[in-house]
């Protein structure tokens, strides 16, 4: 059983080694300047990003999930965009990442937003199961122009 909340600025500590995990996962380094603005973006109550982390019951980090909403063209309701999620390795199976998959939905639904939505890897099939089990493939595929 995990228990969810909101990021605090006291987390840092237990969201470092995920976010950590969470971008070598992914093949991407940040600089620290860039993770420790995340992690304040992610606590500040005046910033439009959100994060909250998934505790087990005896307080040890479990997983972490960051989201945002944002404006679009095709509903009046903002979508939410959920642009991070991660489960310690040693938690996954458990029901962490749906989770945190709901913790974001319930968000979501309470802010209006018509529409949750994510991106992952195509063969991140691990992730994909769960996805597939909670969420509708699209089928779009993501362009993207570094700049």
């Amino acid at each position: 059983m995990v228990t969810i909340r909101a990021l605090v600025p006291a987390d840092h500590d237990d969201w470092l080694p995920l976010w950590q995990a969470y971008l070598s996962f992914y093949q991407t380094e940040l600089t620290a300047s860039q993770t420790a603005l995340t992690f304040y973006r992610l606590t500040d109550p005046g910033f439009p990003l959100h994060g909250a982390i998934a505790r087990r019951d005896d307080g040890a980090a479990a997983g972490i999930v960051h989201w945002l909403p944002h404006p679009n063209t095709w509903r009046a309701g903002d979508y939410c965009y959920l642009e991070d999620l991660f489960v310690a390795p040693q938690e996954r199976g458990a029901g962490t990442g749906r989770a945190l998959i709901g913790h974001v939905v319930d968000w979501a639904r309470g802010a209006g937003c018509a529409k949750v939505h994510w991106l992952t890897s195509a063969t991140n099939a691990t992730a994909r199961g769960l996805y597939d089990g909670v969420a509708a493939d699209t089928g779009m595929v993501q362009y993207a122009v570094t700049l």
